[in-house]
């Protein structure tokens, strides 16, 4: 058996994760002798790690037996998993939809609500597909031990026959449905046609996890003490010290340091601010995380960029923020990009490139003239806004009241920017988790009870 080395798995130029390419004569898979599951003789797996680019890295395993020429071939994710888990929940209108690709990791729940159907995770491997390709792996799952259920039990066989006729007949788009997504480790993904426009059709959450979901995933071990107080929680001391502590750079694996630190923002509050390097690839993040309660309040900041000067205005935005362009008729959900503490003209560049550059549907086989001209386009705009070409407006909408944007005339009004503050909805407050948390009337009741000694 073979044993890849983890310093290797890590380690900048010796990474056993290279670049796929056709013309690379040296990415040769790695031979391992295995055992066939169907006639239990020995038969060859092989292993090729790989990164697919603007993707991630995966493992691609493929078992073939000489014996009964049986073959079975996996993808596997080899991605670091995600803050937070994420929810995908399509409505599906016309057959169009059912192109829509899908990226669905082999943590993730799939669910069709209509139909009472759910597929559990950890019982299908990872995939890259399409809406209609998860309804078709769904049907070929489900008849596969049709056979011997005729034979053994034929009055469920005939129920399971009506349910996949149900499913087949999906692919008609009769009538609307609904596919849900959910993925704790928050690498699945559902494309957005419309994008960087807003899908109506689409909604995208985030969650945090539960204990249960980082058991699952192996991020937290069963035995682990929940109520244990972290240590150096001292937030005297986070304000004169620069905290380090040991992680994994995100898009090279290897070992890294990460700083944090607890400033003061004048006319605002306290921010925690955290930033990663790594030696290895040179990779570079830094994220920003409120330092406070959750306002009784949300914020909407609506600022009207009149002026070049605008671009330097310094800007904090939380991982529960929205940001709109209603000029570009755009809106960035909660939790993408997650908290930053820059510049309006950071923002926008970071927007280009999580739309434009970043976007692994903008390429390969997953690239469509249209698509690509659209988001094309949208990136000309970002770079005219920032040149000071366009004058729009930015919305900061916060439900937690945790952003900030630079008032430059402070402490007096500024005439270009206002500040709202708004009642939470009962959704809003659901997506922030305060609809369950009870932080007030604690005091236990006095409780008699007799104890009978007889």
């Amino acid at each position: 058996m073979s044993v890849i080395s983890e310093e290797n798995a890590r380690g900048g130029d010796h990474s056993v994760f290279k670049d796929i390419s056709a013309d690379d004569e040296n990415q040769q898979p790695t031979e391992i002798e295995s055992l066939c599951m169907n006639c239990h003789q020995n038969g060859t797996t092989r292993l090729l790690l790989t990164r697919i680019p603007f993707f991630k890295e995966i493992i691609v395993s493929s078992f073939s037996c000489p014996a009964c020429s049986w073959s079975n071939t996996e993808i596997q994710s080899a991605g670091q998993i995600q803050e937070q888990g994420i929810c995908y929940t399509l409505r599906i209108r016309t057959k169009q939809d059912l192109n829509r690709e899908v990226v669905k990791a082999d943590s993730a729940t799939t669910r069709i609500p209509e139909l009472d159907f759910e597929i559990p995770p950890f019982t299908q491997k990872g995939s890259l597909s399409t809406v209609e390709g998860l309804l078709d792996r769904a049907v070929s799952g489900l008849e596969q031990e049709q056979p011997a259920r005729r034979a053994a039990e034929p009055e469920l066989a005939h129920k399971i026959e009506q349910f996949i006729l149900k499913l087949k007949k999906l692919k008609d788009v009769e009538q609307e449905f609904t596919l849900v997504i959910e993925d704790p480790s928050g690498n699945s993904f559902v494309e957005n046609p419309s994008a960087p426009h807003r899908d109506e059709a689409l909604t995208v959450t985030r969650f945090n996890r539960t204990a249960q979901q980082d058991g699952q995933l192996g991020i937290r071990a069963d035995d682990d003490d929940l109520d244990e107080e972290p240590a150096g929680n001292d937030v005297e001391t986070m304000k004169s010290e620069v905290l380090v502590f040991n992680t994994n750079c995100p898009e090279c694996s290897a070992p890294a340091s990460t700083n944090m630190k607890l400033v003061d923002i004048p006319h605002f509050k306290e921010v925690i601010i955290m930033a990663t390097n790594c030696d290895s690839c040179g990779h570079r993040t830094n994220e920003v995380k409120s330092g406070g309660a959750t306002e009784a309040l949300g914020t909407r900041i609506t600022l009207h960029v009149t002026d070049p000067s605008d671009m330097t205005r310094d800007l904090l935005k939380s991982e529960t923020c929205c940001v709109l362009i209603p000029e570009l008729e755009f809106e960035l959900g909660m939790g993408a990009l997650g908290g930053k503490f820059t510049t309006l003209e950071g923002l926008l560049k970071d927007i280009k490139d999580l739309i434009v550059v970043k976007n692994p549907f903008i390429c390969g086989d997953s690239s469509t003239e249209d698509r690509l001209q659209k988001l094309t386009q949208f990136g000309e705009k970002i770079d005219q806004i920032v040149a000071g070409e366009m004058k729009i407006h930015v919305i900061l909408d916060d439900p937690a009241g945790n952003s900030y944007l630079q008032n430059v005339y402070a402490p007096e009004e500024d005439p270009e920017m206002t500040v709202e503050k708004y009642t939470r909805t009962f959704e809003q407050n659901e997506d922030l988790g305060l609809n369950d948390m009870k932080t007030e009337g604690y005091q236990e009741e006095k409780r008699w009870c007799r104890v009978d000694t007889d």
